[in-house]
């Protein structure tokens, strides 16, 4: 009985940090989101609030991380369940680095909007690629809670789109920047931001190996897509 006590608290213990853990997926969710709003309409109410849901996000990754620690040290769990807090620890601190690209960008925004120089930038180059990073993030976050491995397998598929859309976009940048000199200042910030979207689109698929990594038990990061396929089926 004390055994099933124990057991019984430490479901709890795990199913309260992953709780925590998708809090803040949602709140990195709705940063990114913010964030492409504030891009595609240079909003500054719209990068503002991902500046300030800043502090938030590094409040929530420290407090997470100090928890599982906690849980590691009094439970010493076993394998399965070490494998899925090592993975949590790891998913946050994705979370949060997303969440910092995201804060860039809304910085980048807010400096543009006080340059004026807004109206130079064809900021709708880059809509496709903040569409597909955001949507990859929505998915690791689906997947990382239902430790779904083929939803997994299919984000890793879908974030090659994110790298081939940021490489378009930089060579559209670089012809502007040659065609027009005006246009070689605006198109670098351009440049930063896509750099900015891709890095979300990566830390998502970090995520989506980490799933993998909890249900197989296999280190799938650098591995060839057709290995980690032949993996996951």
């Amino acid at each position: 009985m004390p055994d099933k006590h124990l057991s019984t608290q430490f479901d709890s213990e795990l199913n309260a940090i992953s709780s925590r853990v998708m809090e803040l997926g949602g709140l990195i969710e709705s940063q990114v989101q913010q964030s492409i709003t504030a891009l595609s309409h240079f909003n500054s109410d719209a990068a503002s609030a991902v500046i300030v849901a800043e502090t938030r996000v590094n409040e929530m990754e420290v407090a997470i991380d100090h928890e599982i620690s906690s849980i590691i040290a009094r439970r010493q769990p076993a394998a399965n369940d070490l494998r899925l807090l090592i993975a949590m620890s790891k998913a946050t601190a994705n979370l949060e680095r997303a969440g910092d690209e995201a804060d860039k960008m809304a910085r980048m925004v807010l400096s543009i909007v006080q340059s004026g120089k807004s109206r130079l930038l064809p900021a709708a180059e880059l809509r496709t690629a903040s569409e597909l990073a955001a949507g990859l993030m929505r998915k690791s976050l689906d997947a990382f809670a239902r430790l779904d491995t083929t939803a997994a397998l299919s984000i890793l598929k879908e974030d090659n789109l994110i790298d081939k859309e940021f490489d378009k976009c930089m060579r559209l940048l670089i012809t502007y920047m040659m065609e027009d000199p005006r246009m070689i200042s605006p198109s670098l910030d351009l440049l930063f931001l896509a750099k900015s979207i891709e890095r979300v689109g990566d830390h998502a698929k970090n995520i989506a190996e980490l799933i993998i990594y909890v249900v197989k038990g296999a280190d799938v990061r650098h591995l060839p897509i057709e290995q980690i396929e032949a993996l996951v089926k």
